[in-house]
């Protein structure tokens, strides 16, 4: 008869105790995820904007705080990566830049919802933004080379350049598309031969005259300047002429245009695109017509047209180009056409008579298209804060 022992095996566990992170190491972890997931959002999915300037009254009003959708058009992957999170092009107090050009990737879009439609309120990248002067980085620093001379801009003022997408940020609406035909009569849009959508808030100045008293407007519309006790400019938005001319003084109001058609303005800092006032007599009312440039769309290359096309050869689509005794050399090699490699917009701000827009430094490359205007999240003015704006979409603000 076998007996068997039974053995009972005792294991014994060692248990570890976890050591508890330190509080400023806890701190830290969650800083460090909140500023990825920040950058990440800010990136791919949407981002917060501030209305800085008057060029989009009235649908967009001056400290309207907005968030613009990337998804929209494609989120565009960082051209270049190696930045301070969370900051534009600035480092906040100091100053001085927050990016670094050692690392460049090319233009890639990462497919959205949809494109750039006409009429879209979009964000983008301010295609002459990339040379700045350091001291009035506000300032556009080709009209100041025209009206100043670049030789006493370069030394009065420290000059840099910027990436693509380090550029200022501009919010405009989208007027025209690639191949669209563009031309204004008396400040009035046409899109290919029709008249595009007058906006209800969209500005112009008018020629207000009375009978010589006080117009008798409300005071929250916006008087421009008095000419005399008869005569005052106003910055009306559509849905206010009808009433303006019913106020009591007022005789009549018509649309102040500053320079006739087929005349180019005679002071340098009103020059419209494509500054050249010898083969276009344009300006800011009276304009084009003028084609928006498509990708895969060849153009024959004129001494008379190459305005239009010159900066898009040279700083967008990054070739080389000489002009020799009318002859063009694109890369080292005689061109007498042109084929665009990129898709081109047509960006106009609704204040028309008091916007920085495509009508003085001409298209705006695909590559430069941010995002699109969503909802207005917070509005303040002088009055406090403007509880009818908050949460509403842009288009329901622009209507």
């Amino acid at each position: 008869m076998a007996f068997w022992k039974k053995e009972t095996v005792t294991t014994t566990e060692t248990t570890t105790t976890k050591k508890k992170k330190p509080v400023w190491r806890e701190w830290l972890d969650a800083g460090v995820f909140a500023i990825v997931a920040a950058t990440l959002i800010r990136t791919f999915f949407f981002e917060a904007y501030t209305i800085p300037t008057g060029s989009m009254e009235g649908t967009m009003l001056v400290n309207d705080y907005l968030f613009v959708s990337k998804l929209a058009y494609g989120p565009r992957v960082p051209m270049t990566p190696l930045a301070v999170p969370l900051v534009h092009n600035t480092m906040p107090l100091t100053g001085g830049r927050s990016y670094t050009e050692s690392v460049q990737w090319k233009y890639h879009r990462i497919p959205g919802f949809g494109h750039v439609e006409r009429n879209d309120v979009v964000v983008f990248n301010y295609p002459c933004g990339d040379t700045v002067m350091v001291e009035h980085p506000e300032s556009d620093y080709y009209q100041a080379c025209r009206m100043a001379g670049r030789d006493g801009i370069m030394n009065q003022f420290k000059i840099i350049t910027r990436p693509v997408d380090k550029e200022e940020n501009y919010i405009k609406r989208c007027i025209g598309l690639p191949g669209d035909v563009l031309e204004i009569k008396n400040a009035r849009v046409y899109i290919n031969g029709q008249p595009n959508v007058l906006f209800p808030h969209s500005k112009l100045n008018y020629l207000v005259k009375t009978n010589g008293r006080s117009p008798g407007v409300d005071d929250n519309i916006e008087m421009v300047i008095r000419i005399n006790d008869g005569q005052y400019i106003y910055n009306l938005a559509n849905d206010q002429i009808d009433e303006v001319k019913k106020a009591m003084n007022v005789t009549s109001v018509d649309l102040w245009l500053n320079t006739p058609a087929g005349s180019a303005p005679s002071d340098p800092g009103d020059w419209v695109f494509p500054l050249d006032t010898a083969n276009f007599k344009w300006n800011r009312d009276n304009f084009g017509p003028l084609t928006v440039p498509k990708e895969g769309v060849t153009v024959a290359l004129t001494p008379q047209n190459i305005a239009l096309y010159r900066r898009i050869i040279r700083n967008y689509e990054g070739n080389t180009l000489e002009e020799q005794n009318g002859k063009f050399i694109i890369n080292g090699k005689e061109a007498t056409s042109y084929t665009f490699k990129m898709d081109y917009y047509w960006m106009m701000g609704d204040n028309r008579h008091n916007s920085l827009d495509s009508r003085y430094w001409g298209f705006v490359p695909i590559d430069h298209i941010v995002g699109k205007a969503w909802f207005v999240w917070l509005s303040y003015g002088e009055s406090g804060i403007r509880w009818k704006r908050i949460f509403r979409g842009i288009h329901s603000l622009e209507k």
